[in-house]
């Protein structure tokens, strides 16, 4: 049983590869606390894997430490004289991996993808063991050292087999395609990008006389729009730079008209494929003006962004391919067009489907800051740092060529007491600048400090009208941010309030945040005033609501559910949609009509007196109480207001909007 499923597992082949195999490894693990001695004692899991529920009840001592994977494996016979890697996703956050017993390697960081070359130690056809000790305890020296969300272990993303020709494009390049598009000029005449191409072999330079690389660009009816190749017959070629032009191109143009090309990277032996990489090329250009925010291809594009945490309720971070598109197609609803993928790399399905949903985004390394904790965010060990331009270099390689990210991120929210990490920032934004001249660097700030000064582009994460102050303020703040950074453009990387489906009020007052109450309309006001000053200020380069889910932070206690962080537009397990989320949808989302009658959640009133608030991206909405019109309105910012008087008892309330989009409520005036 186990050789036929093995047999259908090599059928499997992924998105970016023809010639090479690929073999998907998530089913049958045996899983094992690291303290576990006794052998034949094991729970068997399948992958994505945390073991970290525990987090999800809210416990702050959740567990952070060492646990043990294994898998046995039958190699075919055939797979002699191939080259096997073994390619890990995610695995948070040190992996230290064996092949029968012997150690092939350790990756440190728990956000990007790894690679090991295993062939040395495999035994070809017979079963292999691979045994893969994960460690999520907090080390010095592993970025990151805090964070106001949950650090769950486990191999949480996707496991491969990959079987080569000993000659082949490479997978150890930062576990990367081995693939780059690197545009050079860019016109609505023609687009000249170079494809660098890095090739590998288990049998020596010598090995790649005789190849040819061959490089097509295909357009989305898989025709042949460009193509180029070149000989290796010098045996020197493991880099190659082949330049591609490509007439009149079809630009990749965010929401708007998000066109992807298909490149196929091909090596050749004698005519013969042995090997095939596909990556996604989208043609554009972009720069960001510090009085008139984004412009994509010469277009302004005002980036209404959010935040996305990666984790939802009941499995934490062991996502699967539905999750990912299931939190882009909300994302999409609601009307976004920008998203902050923080605070660290995400799985490369989101990128995917960033660019086929034509999303603008920000990609980030998990150097994060102590905000309103004790703990530091930096501390200046060599290895720390070592750490961090390794996160940084694999970041970049593995996502070089989504044309949907722009901006590469490098903190959040810093300080400059103690180890001061200036020196560091200005590192590894060289770094960034060395590895891709062709995007910008940011971060997110929350202090007044020479690290606001270092990047490209910055950010603010700011609250005002939740942790204090009122919700206007942000305008403010705006206004006198610009003035004091006039070169550089300013944005907002995070701003949001707490709030619980089940805590509404009549009347509108201000929590605490660190309180229990987090009242439903508080968010919903929160966000409407930021949004109106936000709207009107052009030079905010790109703003990001936090957050778009709510997620899990085991140490929060405020808020009506223990250990989660309740500030999404979205529940924790993506089933309800906040109030607030229906007002981006009225301002952002003007395609599908809808119309929304907002506190519908507040179904025991005691005040006959009220006002109804309506959400809409129609021009008029018509109000009816108890089958009694109050006549059509037209809104501002996408919100319809009416006074209305309830009767005692149950009330039925209708809103219309357009021909065909209705909503209704039942409230109890009590």
């Amino acid at each position: 049983m186990k050789k036929l499923l093995f047999v259908l597992l090599l059928g499997i082949i992924s998105s970016w590869a023809s010639a090479r195999e690929v073999v998907n490894i998530n089913r049958s693990w045996k899983f094992t606390p690291g303290y576990e001695v006794r052998k034949n004692v094991f729970t068997e899991i399948n992958l994505p894997h945390t073991w970290n529920l525990d987090a999800l009840s809210g416990r702050e001592d959740y567990h952070r430490g060492l646990m043990n994977y294994e898998k046995s494996i039958d190699i075919p016979a055939s797979w002699e004289g191939k080259t096997i890697y073994l390619r890990f996703k995610g695995v948070n956050s040190v992996a230290t991996v064996f092949v029968n017993g012997k150690c092939v390697g350790e990756h440190r960081g728990g956000y990007t993808a790894f690679v090991f070359d295993i062939t040395k130690e495999l035994t070809f056809g017979k079963a292999n063991k691979l045994m893969v000790r994960v460690n999520n305890a907090l080390q010095l020296d592993v970025m990151p050292l805090v964070g106001d969300f949950n650090m769950y272990g486990g191999i949480y993303r996707d496991v491969e087999l990959i079987v080569t020709d000993p000659v082949h494009i490479s997978l150890t390049d930062y576990a990367s395609s081995g693939v780059y598009l690197i545009p050079q000029t860019i016109s609505k005449e023609q687009a000249v990008v170079n494809a660098k191409v890095v090739l590998n072999s288990s049998h020596g330079i010598l090995a790649f006389a005789g190849m040819t690389v061959r490089v097509q660009v295909k357009d989305a009816k898989q025709k042949t729009v460009a193509e180029t190749v070149t000989d290796c017959n010098d045996g020197t070629c493991p880099v190659s730079i082949l330049p591609i032009t490509i007439a009149k191109p079809h630009f990749w143009q965010g929401t708007k008209d998000p066109y992807i090309y298909k490149v196929e990277t091909t090596l050749m032996r004698a005519g013969k494929e042995i090997d095939r990489v596909t990556e996604h090329l989208g043609i554009r250009y972009y720069n960001v003006d510090p009085n008139k925010g984004f412009f994509l291809n010469d277009e302004h594009v005002q980036l209404r962004g959010v935040c996305r945490h990666q984790d939802r309720a009941m499995i934490g971070n062991a996502l699967y391919s539905e999750n990912h598109r299931e939190d882009m197609a909300i994302m999409q609803e609601m009307g976004v067009n920008a998203v902050r993928l923080s605070h660290y790399p995400q799985d490369k399905e989101m990128y995917d489907l960033c660019d086929e949903y034509g999303f603008v985004v920000w990609a980030e390394i998990p150097f994060i800051g102590p905000g309103g904790y004790r703990d530091k965010g930096f501390v200046d060990l060599q290895s720390f740092n070592d750490n961090g331009k390794q996160q940084l270099l694999e970041m970049i390689h593995q996502n070089y060529n989504h044309p949907s990210i722009c901006f590469w991120g490098l903190f959040n929210e810093l300080n400059e007491q103690g180890d001061n990490p200036g020196d560091y920032v200005r590192e590894l934004n060289d770094l960034a600048h060395a590895t891709d001249p062709t995007r910008k660097t940011t971060a997110a700030t929350n202090i007044s400090a020479e690290l606001n000064k270092i990047t490209d582009v910055m950010a603010w994460n700011n609250y005002f009208g939740w942790y204090g102050s009122k919700p206007s303020a942000i305008g403010t703040w705006a206004d006198r941010t610009h003035a004091e950074y006039p070169n550089t453009p300013v944005g907002i990387s995070e701003y949001g309030a707490g709030a619980s489906f089940y805590h509404q009020q009549d009347s509108l007052k201000q929590p605490a945040a660190n309180s229990y109450w987090h009242p439903e309309n508080w968010q919903t006001y929160f966000h409407e005033e930021h949004w109106k000053a936000i709207n009107t200020r052009p030079f905010l380069w790109g703003t990001f609501v936090w957050n778009m889910f709510d997620f899990g932070a085991a140490h929060r206690t405020e808020g009506e559910i223990k250990g989660v962080n309740d500030k999404g537009l979205v529940s924790f397990d993506r089933h309800l949609r906040k109030d607030a989320f229906y007002f981006y949808k009225a301002n952002w989302n003007t395609a599908d009509a809808f119309v929304y009658i907002a506190e519908r959640r507040a179904t025991n009133r005691s005040i006959p007196e009220q006002q109804i608030k309506v959400y809409s991206n129609q021009a008029e909405v018509e109000l009816f109480v108890n089958g009694r019109s109050l006549g059509k309105k037209r809104g501002d910012y996408g919100t319809f207001i009416y006074d209305v008087t309830l009767i005692s008892g149950k009330n039925t309330i209708v809103a219309r909007g357009g021909k065909t989009s209705e909503d209704s409520v039942v409230c109890v005036l009590l």
